[in-house]
């Protein structure tokens, strides 16, 4: 198996632990998950949902998601930011391409690759992290 090959199945199987991890959200339209991984070792992660302390439902009562909610990649890079871990030069793996705002983020971050599964209603996140150098792959099926 050739290193391509490996960082491909890596990359298939870290999307199916996001996947998982994205079960932990309340959140009822869309349920994210993201995965920070460095020198394959998973350093961070997180999942679509209220701040600590909030009560865990993320929409309204006309099914619209509350402003306060929290993406997933926003948790998993403030959380690794809490740690004594470093985000610089990692691979983010998230369930859906990420938002313009959580783009941001990942770029002041440090994180270098983005690793995703689905294609999120608009493409300006994405096209802002290939235009700061981020490499970004999609990966539309996790069958090994």
């Amino acid at each position: 198996m050739n290193n391509n090959t490996k960082q491909i199945v890596l990359d298939k199987r870290y999307l199916r632990m996001a996947e998982i991890w994205a079960e932990n959200s309340y959140c009822v339209r869309r349920r994210v998950g993201a995965l920070i991984v460095r020198e394959q070792m998973i350093i961070s992660d997180g999942f679509n949902g209220t701040p600590a302390g909030f009560e865990n439902v993320c929409e309204d009562e006309d099914g619209k998601t509350k402003p306060y909610v929290l993406h997933a990649e926003a948790n998993a890079i403030t959380k690794v930011a809490r740690s004594n871990n470093s985000s610089e030069g990692a691979t983010l793996y998230v369930t859906a391409s990420p938002c313009l705002e959580c783009s941001k983020l990942i770029i002041q971050a440090g994180i270098k690759r983005v690793v995703y599964h689905e294609l999120y209603r608009m493409s300006d996140g994405i096209d802002l992290l290939v235009r700061a150098g981020i490499e970004c792959v999609h990966v539309p099926d996790l069958s090994e």
